[in-house]
């Protein structure tokens, strides 16, 4: 039997709560969100209901351990395009000093859950996508 040290578990248990609350949150307030869609892409609030369901089952894979590498990266990459198109543009633009505050603690608070998922990510070298048994 393998041994998991409790406090890297109570962590990524508590980072998937927090991310399947960050997903409900997407699903109940659509519209307070639809602010930061960058307008270059299309789909408009469709993109709310997509990031909500993909922390919401980034959330999951981290509780039930079930492909865990591959929703790390995912959930990196997201945030990355997060980081890159939405929170340091508002920083290094934004109309009012307060809006370029949070945009900073966006940009960091986003910048380490990327960082939590590449750690967890590396952590489960374990895993592997099994799409045919033959793998």
């Amino acid at each position: 039997m393998k041994h998991h040290h409790i406090v890297s578990k109570i962590a990524i248990y508590l980072l998937s709560a927090v991310l399947v609350i960050f997903g409900f949150f997407q699903f109940k307030y659509p519209h307070d969100l639809l602010i930061y869609v960058p307008d270059f892409l299309p789909g408009g609030i469709t993109w709310t209901y997509f990031v909500g369901g993909a922390f919401i089952l980034v959330g999951i894979s981290f509780a039930t351990n079930k492909y865990v590498k591959f929703t790390s990266y995912l959930l990196a990459a997201m945030l990355l395009i997060f980081i890159l198109t939405i929170h340091l543009p508002n920083a290094l633009n934004a109309g009012n000093a307060e809006m370029r505050t949070w945009a900073w603690i966006n940009l960091f608070k986003d910048s380490a859950i990327l960082g939590f998922a590449l750690h967890i990510a590396a952590g489960a070298h374990h895993q592997h996508l099994h799409f045919e048994e033959s793998d």
